[in-house]
This record gives structure tokens, C-alpha cells and sequence, in this order.
């Protein structure tokens, strides 16, 4: 689950994490007042959508020589008409894709007087499996280029969860930055607390860009990024409450409701599976076969007929799916219970797709004779490869 910058900055300021003073708005007359709650006579209006590279985003609607996501504005009525360009109007970054975000909300901060910027970041290094911090000199909004065009300026410190962030970590970040004296001390302090703050809040990652040496030499998070573990917001109930449904994927919000692990793809084969693993396999042979896959999508090992039938509709509500594969190995899950949902989802929405099933498992003959006693026109397979081969020659055949 991904949050907005104002929101990030709200809750690591609890931790301690210096960050400008800045209010929330939802409409012209609300950035106005958040500006003129703040000292000024410089501010920064931002377009708050979950993606990066907003200060070199466009605006669909505004052409092509409008200003980006994130302005500068020296006097009240800038920010009134900042605020007036940005609200309701698609952003286009390099994070967003070609269709943008509608920009719902914007967060008005003060200026900075900005002397230098810096790139810091935690995450779950899978490789490692630890928390990794990543801090480079090279911040603000080129960071993505020079991950591209020089690595070599970008420093990877894992942290042992054995025994957690120690004063050691907090020196080589400084060291990485380039930092010595009173900012050391503030950098290794800064990381500390947004250590805290990313155990304390189960996140997956917190990325400070830019982290800026401000004029009176201070170290202060000009920028951040913060998502969580949807698995563990069950933990946090405060957290779960600044979900922005706005933000997400209409098909994906509707997963969630029946606790469907669901994510869409860019391709035309839909995919209903039990387990993770599974589920990457077939995506895996629907490519070996020359097809894509439309989505991952997980029932878990202890669906029943409601929830079955829901991912089922989920699937089949994506227009780009042109035929579905349905792959189930039943051990906790049984096979009948997977072919009755099947055959309610199918009969609800009038199947219009060609429709593979494989089913292997428990009561596999039960969930095989209700699939062939429907009367739909449901294709049967043998095994996974069988099952690929066949979606795809489906697909192939009724384009």
C-alpha cells in the first residue's frame, strides 16, 4: 500500500525526521489558505499523485510548454493559479505510463533555501534478504538516470536484522554523502530515525529524494515516498486508513475486498490460480507459448464458491482479456468447489472467451463432471503444458 507525500511526511515527522512545514489541499481555495499558514514569501505547490518524476511530468491538458507536477510560487496569487492549472487535470510522468493520474489533491509546503541534495532510501533487499539503505549524492529528479548511466554513485548498506541499525551504519551513510562534522552527526541521526520509522510501520520502502542541506545547514527531507506491506496492515489500522482508493486499480480495490491477490498485466490471456508459485508458473509457460498473460491472480488455498466466482468476474471485467486459463492444484482447495464457481461466475457474466480449465487435486473427477455437466463451452486439460498450449491456440483462433 503506497500513501501520498504529505502524508509520508506526516507520519515520519512523528519519528522525528526533519521535514518544512506544509498543509494538504483538496481545491484552489484550500491551497490558499495552507499558504497563507505558512510564513512564505516562497512556496512549493505540489500535485500529490503515487508516482514519481512529477517535477518533469505534463499535464495532458495543459500542452506541451506548461509547467510539471511541482512549482514554485512567489506570491499568493501563484499559488492560487498553480493550484488552479493542477486540480483535475492528468499528470504525465515517467512513472504513470501514457494514461497519467488525475491529480485529486495537492500539498503546499515552504520554500527552501536548497544548497545541496542528496538521494537516501530504505528497503528489502531480496537478495540479501535484509533492509537495505541506498544514499547517493546524486539527488533530485535525475536519480533515475544516474542509476542508469553511473551506479558506481550509488551506495548499497544492508543492515543485519540480527542485531538492527548501529552507530556504524549511520557513519558509512554520512561517508557515503559525503558528509563530515555537525551534517554527519545529522545524517547518521536522520537515518536512524527513518530506520525507525520503516520496522516501526512494516514499510517496504522510504525514499527520501531529495534529502537537502538547507541554507542554514540543516539536513531535511525535502521529498518522500513511503509504501507498506499490505500483509501487515492488519497490524496498523491507522495506516490503512490513508489509503487513497483513487490511486488504485478499480479491479485491483475489488480484490481486495474478497482478499483476491490480484495484479493487472499488459497482456490478453486472464489467469486464475491457487498459490503464488503456481500462479508464476503459468504467467511462465502462457509466455513460453508465445502469449501474455493478463494478470497474476492468486484465489489462495482456502477460496470457496463466493470468492472463486468474484475473481472470476474480475478477470472478466479487463477488456483486454481475450480467453482465461484457469490452473488449480487442489489440497486444501477442492477441485468441485473451484468448478462451481466456474460455472456460477461463467453463467452470470455470459462467457464471451474461450475457457481452459485444468484441475488436478482434491475431488478432481467431482469438479471435472460439473465443468463438463454445464453446458459450457469449457476446454479441458490434461496438464499445465497441455492447458497452455491449448488458451493460447484458443486465443489465436477467435481474434
Amino acid at each position: 500500500m503506497n500513501i501520498h507525500e504529505y502524508q509520508a511526511k506526516e507520519l515520519l515527522a512523528k519519528f522525528g525526521v526533519p521535514v518544512p512545514a506544509g498543509h494538504a489541499a483538496m481545491s484552489v481555495e484550500e491551497a490558499v489558505e495552507a499558504a497563507e499558514r505558512l510564513p512564505g514569501p516562497l512556496w512549493v505547490v505540489k500535485a500529490q499523485i503515487h508516482a514519481g518524476g512529477r517535477g518533469k511530468g505534463k499535464f495532458k491538458e495543459l500542452g506541451p510548454d506548461a509547467k510539471g507536477g511541482v512549482r514554485l510560487a512567489k506570491s499568493i496569487d501563484d499559488v492560487r493559479d498553480h493550484a488552479a492549472d493542477m486540480l483535475g487535470n492528468t499528470l504525465v510522468t515517467i512513472q504513470t505510463g501514457a494514461e497519467g493520474k488525475q491529480v485529486q489533491r495537492l500539498y503546499i509546503t515552504d520554500g527552501v533555501d536548497i544548497e545541496k541534495e542528496f538521494y537516501l532510501a530504505l528497503l528489502v533487499d531480496r537478495a540479501t534478504g535484509r533492509i537495505a539503505i541506498v544514499a547517493s549524492t546524486e539527488g533530485g529528479m535525475d536519480i533515475e538516470e544516474v542509476a542508469h548511466s553511473s551506479p558506481e554513485k550509488i551506495h548499497t548498506i544492508t543492515i543485519d536484522p540480527a542485531t538492527g541499525l548501529m552507530p556504524h551504519h549511520g557513519r558509512a551513510v554520512a561517508a557515503a554523502l559525503g558528509l563530515t562534522g555537525d551534517l554527519a552527526k545529522q545524517a547518521a541521526n536522520v537515518t536512524a530515525k527513518l530506520y525507525e520509522a520503516f520496522v516501526g510501520t512494516d514499510a517496504s520502502q522510504v525514499e527520501i529524494n531529495p534529502l537537502a542541506i538547507t541554507g542554514d545547514n540543516k539536513l531535511v527531507v525535502l521529498d518522500a515516498k513511503v509504501g507498506f506491506d499490505s500483509n501487515a496492515m492488519f497490524r496498523h489500522k491507522d495506516l490503512a486508513e490513508l489509503r487513497d482508493l483513487s490511486e488504485e486499480d478499480p479491479m485491483e480495490i475489488e480484490a481486495s475486498k474478497y482478499d483476491l491477490a490480484y495484479i493487472k498485466l499488459d497482456g490478453n490471456i486472464g489467469c486464475m490460480v491457487n498459490g503464488a508459485g503456481l500462479a508464476m508458473a503459468t504467467m511462465d509457460i502462457i509466455k513460453l507459448n508465445g502469449a501474455e498473460p493478463a494478470n497474476f491472480l492468486d484465489v489462495g488455498g482456502g477460496a470457496n464458491t463466493e470468492k472463486v466466482t468474484a475473481a472470476f468476474k474480475i478477470i472478466l471485467s479487463d477488456p483486454s482479456v481475450k480467453g482465461i486459463l484457469v490452473n488449480i492444484f487442489g489440497g486444501i482447495m477442492r477441485c468441485d468447489i473451484i468448478a462451481e464457481g466456474i460455472v456460477a461466475a461463467a453463467k452470470e457474466v455470459s462467457l464471451g472467451v474461450p475457457l481452459v480449465v485444468r484441475l488436478e487435486g482434491t475431488n478432481v473427477q467431482q469438479g471435472k463432471d460439473i465443468l463438463a455437466m454445464s453446458g459450457l463451452p469449457i476446454v479441458a486439460a490434461d496438464d499445465l503444458g497441455d492447458a497452455a498450449k491449448k488458451i493460447v491456440a484458443q486465443v489465436k483462433e477467435f481474434a
